[in-house]
């Protein structure tokens, strides 16, 4: 049942109403395609339609929002503050510090704040759960972190070369361009939190290096912070490879999201596997992601409802036995 509330901006400042509202009023349209809510305003007052729930929080978001707009709210700010304001009061307040480029980085739910200490107390860490929770970022962080405090003395990125449905064929150019299509979401991360030119320095230097997981076997990886991505494409012989080669004084991050196995047909998932595995060793700590910790569009967390929905749906309804074959000689 819908439900109508009322907000009022007081004291009025017409200034920090139209930094609110953001150009053709983008950012009301931004909190109502989050909360699935309509938002209607005449000067100072705002009147938000939907859900009760839902409507008391963008009327909350709405206030909380009119109290920064001292300067420019960006639809960035605005998405983001949402997520904030959507989970518990204070989620990030106890979150570790990282130290990067991006000063203001930290975790915007609870279960974010828990991956961050989860993965500066354990020497391995599983990041499980949809696409779009921070799972891959928050690791490169917490690595580039690590690295700037001197803790460890490498930065190595992994992940398996598998297609996302899709056959590439042969890539042209030498090794480095053939995997870097595959590992180009850990170049990104990397250059958001260090810039382009440091990343540069330092994969001259080696104290960086990007790699497909086929190239681990046989490695010891001491003092080095390693990250497995997209680890739900992994097998189960190439997961056990992987974790059996940290080193000394080496920390481990492996991530990936169960939903979006791009295996063969009938391939058990490494990821899987070692979630099961691994559950109750000591030293190991597993941190499981849902769509409220979705940290992207509004749209993102709403399309991850809908395909569990979707799933629940397909895993609930009768199997319809196979319809006998006719014959066409009839």
């Amino acid at each position: 049942m819908a439900r109508i509330t009322e907000v009022v901006m007081d004291p009025v400042d017409n200034h920090r109403l139209a930094n609110l509202c953001g150009v053709l009023d983008e950012n009301l349209r931004q909190i109502e395609s989050a909360l699935d809510v309509t938002i209607s305003r005449r000067g100072e007052r705002f009147t938000v339609t939907g859900p009760p729930a839902k409507s008391q929080l963008a009327a909350r978001a709405l206030r909380e929002f009119y109290g920064h707009a001292d300067e420019v709210l960006t639809i960035d700010d605005v998405q983001l503050g949402l997520v904030e304001l959507s989970n518990l009061p204070g989620a990030h307040s106890s979150a570790p510090a990282l130290l990067t480029r991006k000063t203001e980085l930290h975790g915007r739910t609870p279960r974010q704040t828990e991956y961050l200490s989860n993965i500066q107390a354990h020497d391995v860490t599983f990041g499980i759960g949809p696409a779009g929770t921070g799972k891959t970022y928050l690791a490169v962080a917490s690595a580039v972190d690590a690295f700037e405090r001197e803790l460890v003395e490498r930065i190595i990125l992994t992940r398996p070369a598998v297609e996302a449905g899709e056959r590439l064929g042969f890539l042209p150019g030498d090794l480095a361009q053939k995997v870097d299509p595959y590992l180009r979401p850990l170049y990104d991360a990397l250059y958001d939190l260090m810039g382009f030119d440091r990343v540069g320095k330092l994969f001259e230097r080696g104290s960086i290096e990007i790699a497909p997981l086929a190239f681990m076997r046989g490695r010891t990886l001491n003092h080095a912070f390693i990250i497995l991505d997209e680890a739900q494409n992994t097998t189960p012989e190439q997961m056990k490879m992987f974790l059996t080669r940290i080193g000394i004084g080496a920390k481990a991050v492996v991530t990936g999201d169960v939903t979006q196995v791009d295996l063969p047909r009938g391939q058990r998932s490494g990821l899987l596997e070692a979630s099961e595995v691994l559950a109750d060793v000591r030293g190991i700590a597993f941190t499981r992601f849902g769509r409220e910790d979705v940290v992207r569009h509004p749209l993102v967390a709403r399309i991850v409802e809908a395909y569990d929905e979707r799933a629940r749906l397909d895993a609930a309804a009768p199997q319809s036995p196979p319809q006998p074959l006719k014959d066409s000689s009839i």
